[in-house]
């Protein structure tokens, strides 16, 4: 955790719980844990213009299906595709199944420090 003054030693402690969440949770595309997790790269440095232009996609969508549905009478309904981006939902993969207890995670945490 080199942007702040805590080590992972410190959760639970000094550096509470909701505070590592809160760290990891905002961690940049181009953070080590992001492309572990498989995160693309590529969204996170204009991510804001990427954003919003997946927006403006997903607004002309749906123009579109109205335009097509008022062409035809509504007999002919037009599917809204929602442009893909990365992070959603749907993408994220589901890992483990439960919390680790504490004493746990500071053992794995301990053995892939060589502490142990």
């Amino acid at each position: 955790m080199t942007r702040t003054v805590y080590q992972l030693d410190d959760a639970g402690g000094a550096l509470s719980w909701r505070s590592l969440y809160s760290f990891i949770k905002r961690l940049g595309g181009d953070s080590a844990l992001a492309q572990d997790l498989g995160r693309p790269t590529e969204w996170s440095e204009r991510l804001k213009t990427n954003e919003l232009l997946a927006d403006i996609y997903d607004l002309l969508q749906v123009l579109n299906a109205n335009l097509v549905n008022f062409a035809t009478q509504g007999k002919k309904k037009s599917k809204i595709t929602p442009y893909p981006r990365p992070g959603r939902e749907d993408d994220k993969k589901r890992i483990g199944s439960g919390a680790i207890p504490v004493t746990d995670l500071r053992e794995w945490i301990r053995r892939k420090q060589g502490h142990g």
